[in-house]
């Protein structure tokens, strides 16, 4: 909800009123961080990002820490086996074959947001599919 109240200061309307009408629209359930959380996880999944960048844009967005982690824990997402489509989707198959390509598909898998791990078992094709 801070990005929310962010936009809605922008637009000039007093932060009283903002807090006021937040509040009603979240006893209501029409605004939640949980489900804005849930749907942010789903958007990036799709583009085949990791946890930590995911965790990293929804602090960033406001939503809480304690949140963020129940939001990633509930998915119950793969990451060993995303990590590594989102390399094959990348560079295709088979493994890298030499350090330099290795170093590469694991540096674009650092970018995405996967962890050191899940980065080293996608590029050492340690992933059970």
């Amino acid at each position: 909800m801070r990005e929310l109240t962010a936009k809605l200061r922008l637009r000039g309307h007093e932060a009283s009123a903002i807090e006021a009408v937040l509040e009603e629209l979240a006893g209501r359930n029409l605004v939640s961080d949980e489900r804005f959380a849930e749907a942010f996880l789903r958007s990036r999944l799709e583009r085949g990002q990791g946890p930590l960048k995911i965790r990293a844009q929804l602090k960033e967005r406001g939503v809480d820490a304690p949140l963020v982690d129940a939001v990633l824990k509930e998915a119950e997402v793969d990451w060993d086996l995303r990590a590594a489509a989102a390399r094959s989707r990348r560079f295709g198959e088979p493994p890298p074959g030499n350090r330099e390509d290795m170093a590469r598909q694991a540096r674009f898998l650092r970018g995405r947001g996967f962890s050191e791990g899940q980065v080293a078992r996608a590029v050492l094709n340690e992933t059970v599919r």
